[in-house]
């Protein structure tokens, strides 16, 4: 496994992106795991899905920087938590690479996604009409990830399945240029946030990454 990127955001915040390049054993040698997460490996069938998880897992050990056993769960939602770690994490995956966010005192999210043009038909099924009237459309496909990225990495900082990424997330326009940021607005429920999301373009992945900072501790 090779790091390919490091990006700290702030002091307690940072996150990586690793390259999958060994074996499942040789990825399994390197965790501490309990029964109950051999027994989750064993019923994930799909060998991709078994690499990714195992590679995020070994990237949240290398970034946590510690010998001692690292509880990760996920919720009744699905998000991943740490229970004997006090850090807020988040946990992405897309083809060969695996990537992991970290923060020690607020909620994060990360997405990190292959750029591909079948985004172009999905569009407007997490894009709303508004939000479509601002693309690009010379960089239409890679703003597009981005947009895509940006509402994955929200909706993974909420942690709630209750989230409708065309009614409940709206992003601000931008223009596009390879890495930067803009604006966005999580509205649902009793919960009504605005976040500053990021974006970088990665060889030909795109990765998407926010982090709650009006809830820091």
């Amino acid at each position: 496994m090779a790091l390919a990127y490091h990006k700290e955001i702030d002091p307690f915040t940072s996150f990586a992106i690793w390259k999958i390049e060994e074996s499942a054993d040789e990825l399994f040698a390197q965790l501490q795991l309990k029964e109950h997460e051999k027994i989750y490996l064993d019923n994930l069938v799909n060998g991709k899905r078994n690499m990714h998880w195992l590679s995020t897992r070994v990237l949240l050990r290398r970034m946590m920087d510690t010998d001692e056993y690292i509880d990760c769960r996920v919720d009744s939602s699905g998000k991943p938590y740490l229970s004997n770690f006090p850090h807020y994490i988040s946990l992405s995956h897309s083809y060969d690479y695996a990537a992991v966010m970290v923060s020690k005192n607020k909620a994060v999210g990360i997405d990190i996604e292959l750029i591909k043009d079948k985004i172009e038909r999905i569009a407007n099924k997490f894009l709303s009409t508004k939000e479509l009237e601002f693309i690009q459309e010379q960089e239409r496909i890679e703003q597009l990830y981005v947009c895509w990225c940006a509402k994955e990495a929200i909706y993974k900082l909420h942690g709630k399945k209750n989230v409708s990424f065309v009614e409940n997330i709206e992003l601000k326009p931008f223009h596009y240029s390879g890495n930067g940021s803009f604006s966005a607005n999580l509205d649902v429920g009793s919960t009504h946030k605005e976040f500053r999301v990021h974006y970088e373009k990665f060889d030909e992945y795109m990765i998407g990454f926010v982090s709650d900072d009006n809830n820091e501790e």
